[in-house]
């Protein structure tokens, strides 16, 4: 008689607890958008959300501390003409937040450190060259200033946001609509999920395909596909019969799953989370009450069930917090932004442990906000790896000259004469519009000091 051993880890017990309530962002009108997308996107500055607006699309952006009501007159980002489906915060600049619309445009936008205070309209960059709705948004993780975006066009489209140009379009690889698309740790691929039943690993900067595999789940609703950290593909859909499934794929050898495990049968689309530095990734259903949450590691069944956090409202979308804005003293490893119907609210994972000191294996060095590569160097062939933080004594966000410069280069964009001035030029204009006012006053008060003298 052979007795089951309890496979060790040191994230077993993990458990997710939602916060107080006057901890949440409550009478926020969450867009009703019948779209896959989070809806919800975080850094450790901000949380955006996407929200009901007439008369096109509009978004949140709130400091993370404005909890509580939020005033239905509170100003929102609404510079496009339709809905909008996606948004997500740029990792190296927690100011940028790009947007994707049903108007074919992308927009880029600043957000000031202390938050809105008016609606803002005008887009630091516009860009524009999909021919239909714009529903994957999708910074590079390591270049500076490159977004992917992918819409109903069937249109990959990699943008060198500081220049606002389209530098690569992949329009010839995918037939149908594209479900899913993100880059690997160090941005060398991309990888796509499309209806037309593959899922492709793409080199990004030739468009050219390098694996591919069809039908990875066999039933017809959308596929979601994440890279995990040793290469390794993971990815979520359907059976034939509407079971939903989560599998683990080597891309070098497609022909069968290293893993594929049934979950439960349901008609949410789950939208994977996955966590490089501990090797867990999330699983949360669009309508779903809950968030599953498995360890994925090299023995097999290599896709590992840890457990489940569950609360009686159901999630209209999902916002995941960069390593660099937990709270790691209380060993809190995660942390999701839950959307309701008309409030967000947060759900932190925790290990549980006695000692309140720095736990390093908790806490292995993350990736950090500055880049390590700018975007023409990597659209000529230039690959960087991560540059990683230390979390131990708390991690402050990007450095007020990096924003500065980061911004600068943003704007360089939209000048009205379209050709942007170096700021030396723009001092000395300055400097001479002083003088020539300088001068003036004087003469005026020479004339002024005459005029007295005849008088009296």
């Amino acid at each position: 008689m052979s007795r089951k051993v309890v496979r060790s880890s040191k994230f077993r017990h993990v458990f997710g607890q939602a916060v107080k309530a006057d901890q949440c962002y409550d009478d926020i009108r969450v867009s009703q958008m019948t779209w896959d997308s989070n809806f919800c996107s975080v850094n450790p500055k901000f949380v955006a959300m996407i929200v009901d607006a007439s008369g096109g699309g509009a978004f949140l952006v709130l400091p993370l501390s404005k909890t509580g009501r939020i005033d239905m007159t509170y100003p929102t980002v609404c510079g496009h003409t339709g809905p909008i489906l996606d948004i997500e915060f740029c990792p190296h600049n927690d100011n940028i937040i790009a947007s994707g619309s049903e108007d074919c445009s992308v927009m880029i936008w600043e957000i000031p450190d202390s938050g809105l205070t008016t609606p803002l309209t005008d887009p630091v960059v516009k860009l524009e060259g999909h021919s239909k709705r714009v529903g994957i948004l999708s910074w590079h993780p390591t270049a500076h200033n490159v977004l992917l975006s992918a819409g109903c066009d069937n249109m990959v489209i990699l943008w060198n946001v500081a220049r606002g140009e389209a530098v690569v379009r992949i329009d010839s690889v995918h037939t149908d609509l594209i479900y899913s698309a993100s880059w690997n740790r160090d941005g060398s691929r991309i990888l796509t999920s499309c209806k037309d039943k593959f899922m492709r690993v793409m080199d990004p900067r030739k468009g050219s395909v390098l694996y591919e595999k069809e039908k990875p789940h066999e039933g017809s609703r959308p596929v979601r596909a994440v890279f995990t950290s040793d290469g390794k593909i993971l990815s979520t859909g359907f059976s034939r019969m509407s079971e939903r499934q989560v599998a683990l794929w080597d891309p070098k050898n497609f022909s069968q799953p290293l893993t594929l495990q049934e979950l439960d049968t349901s008609s949410g689309v789950l939208l994977p989370f996955y966590d490089p530095d501990t090797s867990i990734v999330y699983l949360c259903g669009k309508g779903d009450s809950s968030i599953r949450y498995f360890e994925v590691t090299d023995e097999a069944p290599y896709v590992h069930y840890l457990s489940m956090y569950s609360s009686k409202e159901s999630q209209k979308g999902m916002g995941y917090m960069p390593k660099r804005g937990l709270e790691v003293n209380k060993c809190e490893i995660a942390r999701f932004y839950k959307l309701h119907e008309r409030k967000c609210e947060p759900i932190v994972m925790t290990v549980p442990r006695k000692s309140d000191l720095f736990q390093e294996d908790l806490y292995p060095d993350t990736i950090g906000p500055e880049p390590s590569v700018e975007a023409d160097d990597w659209f000529q062939g230039k690959d960087g790896k991560p540059v990683l933080v230390s979390l131990k004594d708390g991690f402050t966000t990007t450095t007020k000259t990096k924003e500065f410069k980061v911004v600068k280069s943003l704007l360089k964009t939209t000048t009205s004469s379209g050709v942007s001035q170096p700021d030396g030029e723009n001092a000395l204009d300055q400097l001479k519009i002083f003088l020539t006012t300088s001068q003036t006053l004087q003469k005026k008060l020479l004339f002024f000091q005459i005029n007295l003298y005849f008088i009296f």
